[in-house]
């Protein structure tokens, strides 16, 4: 799995955003935060973290990408992006998107 460490933001902004339940691989339901979302290439990005209660400034984050589902899915379904390449690349472009914070991959 990757994951970046994220730093800034303020408290104000972590208590607005939304939640999405995910489902690990052995069925366990998460809470994650989303922190941004966006669209590269035709494909949808969302920025999550699993948890926002360390007062520090840093927290641990994780690039999903939306897979190709068939138009009866109810859900979306993301996976982690695994590829080096793509993952730079987004991690460039949420950076941009969210310019109070730093990336760290």
């Amino acid at each position: 799995m990757h994951t970046a460490e994220a730093n800034g933001g303020n408290m104000e902004e972590k208590e607005a955003l939304r939640t999405v339940p995910f489902t690990t691989e052995d069925g366990e339901v998460v809470e994650m935060y989303v922190l941004e979302e966006t669209t590269l290439q035709g494909i949808h990005y969302i920025l999550v973290t699993e948890d926002l209660e360390d007062d520090s400034e840093e927290a641990f984050v994780t690039i999903l990408k939306e897979e190709k589902q068939s138009k009866e899915d109810e859900f979306a379904v993301y996976d982690v992006v695994e590829d080096e390449n793509e993952l730079q690349a987004v991690a460039k472009l949420f950076a941009e998107l969210m310019e109070d914070v730093d990336f760290q991959l």
